[in-house]
């Protein structure tokens, strides 16, 4: 007759043991934070057994936080969520956990996202979102971007009047980053990729290729008289709102600001610059929920970490704060999403930003090389460029 009982506090017994309280740590505030603590409450209402806590911790210190602290089991189970640049210097910590056994099908996951949180082989987070610029457009100036740059030439220089204020094409030129695809497309690159592993004795941030596209960057401003000095990203961001310009080279975090000011835009790919070897092909930024290698509930975050990224969490995330989505599956259900549908194209022919930790050493530099070269008429650019690749070398440890 007691046998029942028995089974009964077994069971009990047995469920409790598999019930977890999942910590997670993330930078998000306002909608963003909003839609985290729904999706949170629909997954344990879905797993019925897992909890979730959610701890707002601000961007800058959640990297530091988790390497001091997941050693002494301080850290959140999740955090959420991290640039996959910072991949390098927390995996090598070894505060980070594969999740590569964690992760079924891939199919449905932006390529370009996935190789980017990929280190070493290891697959070190479940991307939630890309960035990656793109040339904006107003289509009151201009209809289409043209594809050739020829035609994009020809386009800008016709609606450039400097004496009225209005332009055809800005850029921050001086933005490594945003002027990435441009080095690309001449054969540049910073680390070279074998075969998805960086080797980070062979920089390519010096090189004849990254001479030719400073010598592209210093014509848009001294040949083709298209981007005049001083302008910054601000200021060509500025005169896109106010309806001076027709095509900007920027990002998903401008779109806010850009439908406030009602502009009709689109978003199209730069062309390939002249004499290049390759198409243009920006940087891409990733960001994703990480595991904690410390943590004592594995497989309960592995299962709010694919929760977190399914196509209609996804959805629900573009909706509460624009950004790109890297489920294929989400991108269909958003396609006719202009910003979701234009820079999805241009983050699947990007190229991930390097994720090892040797890339801090690069960013000071480069970018100091970039400014030096497009500051004025035809510079020595090789001389340039090699005392940057000098000087990087120094630092990379």
């Amino acid at each position: 007759m007691h046998k029942p009982t028995a089974l009964l506090a077994l069971a009990l017994s047995l469920s409790s043991a598999q019930a977890a309280k999942l910590t997670v740590w993330t930078h998000f505030n306002g909608p963003e934070l909003a839609w985290l603590k729904d999706v949170a409450g629909k997954y344990s209402a879905q797993e019925q057994q897992d909890a979730v806590e959610i701890i707002n911790v601000p961007f800058g210190d959640i990297k530091q936080k988790l390497i001091l602290g997941a050693p002494r089991g301080e850290g959140a189970d999740l955090v959420l969520s991290l640039p996959h640049d910072q991949l390098g210097e927390m995996a090598a910590a070894g505060v980070l956990e594969p999740m590569d056994r964690y992760v079924g099908a891939r199919g449905d996951i932006n390529r370009t996202a996935l190789s980017a949180m990929t280190y070493q082989g290891k697959l070190f987070g479940l991307p939630m979102f890309a960035e990656a610029v793109a040339v904006v457009y107003n289509k009151k100036l201009i209809q289409k971007v043209p594809s050739d740059w020829a035609g994009f030439l020809a386009a800008a220089t016709r609606l450039t009047d400097e004496k009225k204020g209005t332009y055809g094409y800005l850029a921050n030129l001086g933005d490594v980053y945003a002027q990435y695809g441009v080095i690309s497309a001449y054969g540049g690159y910073v680390f070279k990729n074998n075969g998805g592993t960086l080797d980070v004795r062979d920089l390519g941030v010096g090189n004849a290729g990254v001479a030719k596209a400073m010598g592209f960057l210093n014509d848009l401003r001294y040949k083709y008289k298209l981007v005049p000095e001083g302008v910054d990203g601000g200021g060509a961001k500025s005169a896109f709102v106010d309806g001076r310009l027709a095509m900007l080279l920027t990002g998903p975090w401008d779109m806010g600001d850009i439908k406030k000011a009602g502009i009709d835009y689109g978003i199209a790919a730069f062309p390939t610059p002249p004499g290049a070897t390759g198409k243009w092909s920006p940087f891409v930024g990733v960001q994703g929920v990480l595991m904690n290698s410390y943590s004592k509930n594995k497989a309960a975050a592995a299962r709010f970490a694919r929760f977190i990224i399914s196509p209609d969490s996804q959805v629900a995330f573009n909706r509460a704060g624009g950004r790109i989505p890297i489920s294929a599956a989400a991108v269909a259900q958003l396609r006719n999403d202009v910003v979701v549908s234009g820079f999805s194209k241009n983050i699947a022919a990007g190229v991930p930003m390097p994720n090892v930790p040797q890339m801090g050493a690069v960013w000071g530099p480069w970018t100091s090389a970039i400014v030096l070269s497009t500051g004025k008429p035809s510079p020595d650019y090789l001389s340039i460029l090699s005392g940057a690749t000098q000087e990087i070398k120094a630092n990379i440890k």
